[in-house]
């Protein structure tokens, strides 16, 4: 089954302000960011990849406009709201120091399942429409690119928390203990019995997640089966 690379936009204004931005329109990345982005075609040379999917906030279509620069090929990336940011209802546009002194912070931090922002949406509803956009992608992309493609989704650090938490099978209330900077590529491969978390947070070289000959597609066993003893290195 095919791999995501779940890339978190680059650093934005909101992110330099301390700001919950949520879905602010006109949230753009930094100069930091810019840099980021501008360095993310290199990070993923040669890495095939089948399909761009972006959230649909500025902020995420800035960062892979960069590499859809380099790679015309894939066209433009389709965007999908079901991998938008977290809607933080009356959360939104506010200070995270302030929001910090808020009680339902510390359930956002502790009981995660138990949070609902007033005005917006739980993260049990985030949870459930990523990850159903991302398994519904996936599915898509093997059908109509086969089980080796890479396929990338530029998104929200919640949103990638949320999936990479469901590959793990973590509770949700679990999810925060995964951090994914800005600009990091998270790269899970999904297979018919369960996923594979690839990367995590990875701000460097990504060389090494391109399909190799006799690699997981052709790996002896069952796809899926994890190799006993861990993964070899090896082509």
């Amino acid at each position: 089954m095919p791999t995501l690379l779940l890339v978190r936009h680059g650093r934005s204004t909101a992110n330099t302000a301390g700001i919950l931005a949520g879905w602010t329109p006109g949230v753009d990345l930094d100069e930091t960011g810019r840099a980021q982005a501008a360095e993310l075609p290199g990070r993923l040379a040669g890495i095939p990849l089948a399909q761009v999917v972006s959230s649909p906030l500025e902020r995420c279509r800035q960062t892979v406009e960069p590499l859809l620069a380099a790679r015309p090929e894939l066209g433009a990336a389709a965007l999908d709201e079901r991998i938008g940011e977290c809607h933080y209802g009356e959360w939104t546009g506010r200070p995270l120091r302030e929001l910090a002194e808020e009680p339902l912070w510390r359930t956002v931090q502790d009981h995660a399942s138990a949070a609902a922002f007033p005005g917006g949406e739980s993260l049990r509803e985030l949870s459930h429409r990523t990850v159903t956009a991302v398994r519904e992608w996936n599915d898509k992309i093997a059908v109509e690119h086969g089980p080796d493609a890479v396929w990338l989704a530029a998104s929200h650090g919640d949103v990638i928390k949320a999936v990479v938490a469901d590959a793990l099978g973590l509770h949700l209330d679990h999810f925060q203990r995964i951090s994914v900077e800005p600009c990091s590529v998270t790269a899970i491969r999904y297979t018919p019995h369960r996923p594979f978390l690839l990367r995590l947070g990875d701000t460097g070289g990504l060389s090494g997640l391109a399909p190799r000959p006799g690699g997981p597609a052709h790996a002896p066993g069952r796809e899926g089966d994890a190799t006993v003893g861990g993964e070899t290195g090896t082509a």
